[in-house]
């Protein structure tokens, strides 16, 4: 069953931009194709999906490429969300990166979720940024010939 996003509230939360099906999947440890329902309401997501009815904070969603770069406003959300994790974002968002990096089409795409990742650094981990250089630089290398 195809996953739905609905907005169930009038007032958006500046961050539902970036809430996708992918990563609300990632977080939860589920296949995106076990969702079956994703509502944002004014300030929290919740997910509705094989077995699983939950709530998600907006503030856990990585920000992707397609909709408007990050502000500072956002990096305050996530800030806020982050305290009790040494103001880290959530382990998962590295793996997120990693298959956006693998997934890309072009050498463009793969430059702009590099720049994106670059903009988001203050939230990761010196060990994770390494590794998500490391897997730039293969797939970069991938599209040479």
């Amino acid at each position: 069953m195809l996953s739905t996003l609905q907005v169930k509230s009038r007032a958006t939360h500046p961050l539902q931009r970036f809430v996708t099906p992918e990563a609300i999947a990632l977080l939860l440890n589920l296949h995106p194709d076990e969702i079956y329902r994703i509502d944002c309401w004014r300030y929290v997501i919740h997910v509705v999906g094989k077995g699983i009815s939950t709530f998600v904070s907006y503030a856990d969603i990585p920000p992707i490429l397609g909709v408007d770069s990050p502000t500072l406003k956002d990096t305050l959300c996530w800030r806020r969300r982050w305290r009790k994790h040494r103001y880290k974002a959530p382990d998962f968002w590295a793996t997120f990166y990693q298959q956006k990096f693998q997934q890309s089409l072009s050498l463009s795409e793969l430059y702009q979720w590099g720049e994106l990742v670059n903009r988001i650094q203050f939230g990761l981990s010196g060990a994770t940024l390494e590794w998500l250089r490391s897997i730039y630089i293969k797939e970069r290398e991938s599209f040479d010939f």
